[in-house]
């Protein structure tokens, strides 16, 4: 049963892959001008960590790391080998979800209030990345009357 995984969509729209960077890349030579170990770093959406590094970062269970998954706050990419592989953007969710479940939230409620923070969050940067251009638009003089 060999089905594909595509990641999961985070939250925000503009999350939104294609495949699982982990699955199906050819590793580039150490010595090619093409290698760039630090646009993985930089990446906040590349999966990084494995499910056990994820967990002892956050100080939480993998059956916690596993519950998110199933109640579709953040579905992990996955290594060749199928192991669950989380980014840093995953495990930011995941400790704000730790922090409402700690306070009482329960879990669905907690994943709901997630999402609508994310969603806040990416239609205020769309928000001030619009005015921005807007005003840079307003400050260009305009055609000349005569």
């Amino acid at each position: 049963m060999n089905k594909e995984v595509k990641p999961a969509p985070a939250p925000g729209a503009s999350r939104r892959r294609g495949p699982c960077p982990l699955k199906g890349v050819t590793p580039i030579q150490k010595d090619s001008p093409d290698r760039d170990p630090a646009g993985k770093f930089d990446d906040e959406d590349y999966p990084a960590y494995s499910m056990g590094h994820a967990a002892e970062i956050l100080g939480v269970t993998q059956a916690f790391l596993r519950s998110l998954d199933a109640a579709k706050l953040l579905t992990p990419g996955r290594s060749e080998g199928g192991h669950r592989r989380y980014s840093r953007y995953q495990l930011r969710l995941a400790a704000r979800a730790r922090e409402l479940i700690d306070q009482g939230t329960a879990l669905d409620s907690a994943c709901r209030i997630i999402i609508l923070e994310d969603q806040l969050s990416e239609a205020r940067r769309i928000n001030a990345e619009l005015q921005h251009t807007h005003r840079s638009k307003s400050d260009q003089p305009g055609p000349a009357s005569g």
